[in-house]
């Protein structure tokens, strides 16, 4: 059994103030993500993207548009020592004007699709994982799969924590807040 964590994009691992980014030129990480993330693998993590990507569906932008988004992403971590092991992402929104898109589904998060597709190929054990996030939706997700969940008080992490959207079983600054936490709970 290996230990995992399940990382959202928008406002835990990059900035989410503008919007949908549909141009690697417009990504930029958060300047202690890569630090984090290294951090995670350093503790013996393997560590995953889940994201909801409603702007495929809503004709924002394609899929090749998101592989460029996040080839920028890898490069970004991996010049930081950070390894990401699999992105997985939700192109549905029933709202979309994209034909095949539009649609409920189980990979939108916070239903558990995503998470039950990796958990075929890699054997997670989800108690000893955690999914880290800033939405309602990100705590959900790992809810529904078993995770411990690490609410990150950035992106729409304050909004989340002030109005009680949601009950994590933790809440921290940031993403490298979190990679602390992970740090002192693996030494115990």
């Amino acid at each position: 059994m290996i230990k995992a964590v399940f990382l959202d994009r928008d406002g835990t691992l990059n900035p989410d103030e503008k919007g949908y980014i549909a141009s690697p030129s417009d990504f930029e990480l958060y300047p202690f993500s890569a630090a984090a993330v290294k951090i995670f693998n350093d503790l013996g993590f393997l560590v995953f993207i889940v994201t909801n990507q409603s702007g495929i569906a809503r004709g924002y932008y394609t899929e090749e548009d998101l592989q460029g988004v996040h080839s920028k992403m890898l490069a970004q971590l991996s010049e930081g020592g950070a390894k990401v092991e699999k992105i997985l992402h939700c192109p549905h929104h029933p709202d979309g004007i994209v034909s095949g898109l539009s649609k409920v589904c189980d990979c939108r998060k916070p239903g558990n699709l995503l998470f039950r597709q990796l958990q075929k190929k890699y054997p997670i054990k989800a108690r000893a994982s955690f999914m880290i996030g800033d939405k309602p939706s990100d705590i959900g997700f790992g809810k529904n799969s078993g995770l411990q969940t690490i609410l990150v008080r950035t992106g729409k992490g304050e909004e989340t924590f002030r109005q009680n959207l949601a009950s994590p079983d933790f809440v921290v600054d940031d993403l490298l807040s979190a990679a602390e936490l992970l740090r002192r709970l693996c030494k115990q």
